[in-house]
């Protein structure tokens, strides 16, 4: 087996590519029960909640099982982090626009995407900080607690700090998930996530 093979299963890549094919695919069916030619606005909790699954799932593949080897491997690990990092956003953010091809832009595939980016960049630091088996708790919390504390806030600040819940043309919302992308890559990319102890 060569190198790519042997990280790609330490890493579990194939169980989270299977994974974000499944999140796709609840997505799709999801979006198929709602009735948004009625009021776009319901598709807000699908727009919300799909990315926060595919970065959770996204965030579990970050741990590794072989903490002590990948310190004394004689290559950096850093280039492979970034790939697989960059390359399971870029995957799940062509697969999940798919539930919502087609809708109003507000809420459409822009939308989907910059969610998906801003949470996976919350997922990558806390796995830095707490490891990747907790990685999703702050993403979690985070838009669990905006799509409930956002509801009927004005103002040109609820599009930053509530940008999981804007639509998908706010500039404010862009730049703060965009900014948590960019930070969360930046710290997984040079620090890895953190060691943990064996699952028991």
């Amino acid at each position: 087996m060569n190198g790519v093979l042997l990280y790609a299963r330490s890493r579990a890549l194939p169980v989270t590519l299977a994974a974000l094919a499944g999140t796709t695919a609840f997505a799709v069916w999801a979006a198929g029960r709602m009735d948004t030619y009625l009021d776009p606005h319901r598709k807000l909790p699908l727009v919300a909640l799909a990315p926060l699954l595919a970065a959770a799932v996204i965030g579990g593949s970050l741990h590794t099982a072989s903490e002590e080897l990948d310190r004394t491997a004689v290559r950096p690990w850093w280039p492979r982090r970034q790939a697989q990092l960059l390359g399971l956003t870029a995957l799940a953010a062509v697969l999940l626009p798919l539930a919502v091809l087609g809708d109003a832009p507000g809420f459409g595939p822009p939308a989907m995407i910059r969610n998906l980016l801003g949470c996976t960049g919350i997922t990558a630091a806390a796995a830095v900080l707490l490891g990747a088996r907790l990685s999703w708790l702050p993403a979690f919390g985070y838009v669990t607690a905006v799509y409930l504390a956002s509801g009927g806030v004005r103002g040109r600040a609820v599009t930053v700090w509530a940008w999981p819940m804007q639509p998908g043309h706010e500039a404010g919302a862009w730049a703060a998930a965009g900014g948590a992308f960019l930070l969360g890559t930046v710290l997984y990319v040079v620090r890895g996530a953190r060691p943990e102890g064996p699952r028991g």
